[in-house]
């Protein structure tokens, strides 16, 4: 006697429609925004979601430099990154990123909100952020996305 036992279908890459989305960040708050890209750079919002293989769409963020922070995040937020020498650590506010390299910001906050590992980096090429309204992805036709 044969026991029939439906099985799930898997989305394989090949056959994944991805879409553009346009996301203006302009006064949206940092975390909860870069909380909604990294669900849809991975795909959890899709009914074919499979956590090893990338369904997710792509995101273009303009005005990463309007993005806000609450409370007082913006001088007591640190940035640290190390450059592997001896007293080599490398300290920056949240106010002093935002002068350097805005677009950073949300990059970091998302980038820690994906997996570690190679499908993690695979998914945050996806993300593309730029500072200012302009972006170079008209070709791609991207929907608006409000978050």
């Amino acid at each position: 006697m044969e026991i029939f036992t439906p099985q799930t279908p898997m989305p394989r890459k090949e056959e994944v429609k991805r879409e553009w989305y346009v996301v203006d960040a302009e006064g949206k708050v940092l975390g909860r925004l870069a909380s909604e890209i990294a669900k849809r750079l991975r795909g959890k919002h899709r009914p074919d979601f499979a956590p090893h293989v990338d369904v997710g769409d792509f995101i273009v963020v303009v005005n990463a430099e309007k993005i806000r922070l609450t409370g007082k995040k913006w001088d007591q937020k640190i940035y640290w990154r190390h450059s592997g020498y001896m007293g080599g650590l490398k300290l920056r506010t949240a106010r002093q990123m935002l002068e350097q390299k805005p677009e950073e910001i949300l990059r970091l906050a998302v980038k820690r909100m994906l997996p570690k590992n190679r499908l993690g980096h695979k998914l945050l090429k996806k993300l593309k952020i730029y500072v200012g309204p302009e972006h170079p992805h008209q070709a791609q036709n991207p929907k608006p996305l409000e978050i």
